[in-house]
């Protein structure tokens, strides 16, 4: 009971249980397919690809034209690309985005003709239509253009018909599972208890990533089941995780959890700037003198600058707020804060987990 208290006694921010898992074959399916936009002001593709598109489709309504017929740039050959819900029901609209394959411009104005959109398996889940938006436009003439946002991607909202349905069981031989969308043997522990804080023993954690659910039999029907589980759903549970600093070094963004601790430590910060200049001098006879030539002469100015170093001790169990307080008041950068973060764990003085993007 000791053990127990010492590893679930610190006090966490409650989250709902639908927050921090989903039911096990709840999920959704990835679809993308080809399409042709059509209806382009001169902004589509110039490429045979284009051309080629437009005329298997007109062959499929008994039109025949050569791709030399074909050749304007008001049709673009575009990727459709959607995400089918595990609950999408056959007529369900789903939204489309909709990406240019080729070289075209702008997709702004364009119309998509009847596309399928198939997942993984090669089946067809749903069939796209309709005009395209587009947040963005470019524009340019023979010296100069401008462009806003992408103009070659754009949404279709509710563009895709579903015509077939997803199958998914989500009970197993009695037995529901709970998937944690980030691994943690604390928070599969408390969520298992908070379960069986309802209905008792009914769950236990099956590992850092399953926490696993007997349904009671009063409620394995199919009427019942959703209820279960939505009384899962809104149980409380207190989430634990680990203690990490994620650096992204590209844009200079440093995130830390709360937990994160610093061991007892002097950092010292400072910069040395050198600036070079070079320069060139001209040295020419006076006017009308008789002798002397023009000379170039090349000069070099060298300046260093060392602004004083400034030294900042922390004490133990100096956490992530006096860390930033201490950096900050040393005027550090973002640069100069991705560096030291990554030194105090050289050091050995950070007791969190250092994710480098």
């Amino acid at each position: 009971m000791l053990l127990a208290a010492s590893l679930f006694g610190a006090a966490r921010a409650d989250s709902l249980l639908k927050d921090l898992a989903a039911v096990q074959g709840v999920r959704d399916n990835q679809l993308f397919g080809p399409g042709l936009v059509v209806g382009l002001n001169g902004t589509g593709d110039s490429a045979a690809v284009a051309a080629k598109l437009t005329r298997n489709f007109l062959e499929r309504m008994n039109i025949s034209l050569s791709t030399a017929d074909l050749g304007s740039k008001n049709t673009a050959a575009v990727m459709l690309t959607a995400t089918l819900g595990a609950f999408a029901r056959k007529g369900s609209k789903i939204d489309v985005t909709v990406s240019s394959l080729g070289d075209a411009s702008s997709l702004k104005g364009g119309v998509l003709l009847l596309a399928p959109i198939e997942g993984a398996n090669g089946k067809v889940y749903a069939v796209a239509q309709g005009a395209v938006s587009v947040v963005g436009f470019s524009f340019g003439g023979a010296a100069a253009s401008t462009v806003k946002n992408h103009p070659t991607v754009g949404r279709i909202p509710g563009g895709a018909l579903v015509e077939r349905e997803l199958s998914h069981s989500l009970v197993h031989r009695g037995m529901l599972e709970l998937v944690l969308r980030q691994s943690d043997f604390t928070t599969a522990m408390r969520m298992a208890g908070a379960v069986n804080g309802r209905f008792p023993n009914a769950a236990y954690a099956r590992d850092a990533a399953t926490v696993a659910v007997k349904v009671p039999e009063e409620l394995a029907n199919d009427r019942s089941i959703v209820g279960f589980i939505a009384a899962l759903e809104n149980l409380s549970v207190a989430s634990d995780a680990v203690a990490r600093v994620v650096i992204n070094e590209r844009t200079g963004t440093v995130v830390a959890h709360s937990r994160v601790h610093i061991r007892t430590v002097a950092i010292a910060q400072g910069n040395i700037t050198v600036i070079i200049r070079e320069e060139a001098e001209v040295s020419q006879p006076a006017p009308f003198a008789q002798r002397g030539t023009t000379t170039t002469v090349p000069r070099t100015r060298l300046e260093v600058e060392e602004p004083d170093a400034f030294v900042h001790v922390m004490q133990e169990g100096a956490n992530v707020a006096d860390l930033a307080r201490g950096l900050n008041a040393m005027g550090v950068t973002p640069q100069d804060m991705i560096a030291i973060f990554q030194a105090l764990k050289v050091a050995g003085s950070l007791d969190a987990e250092l994710i480098i993007m």
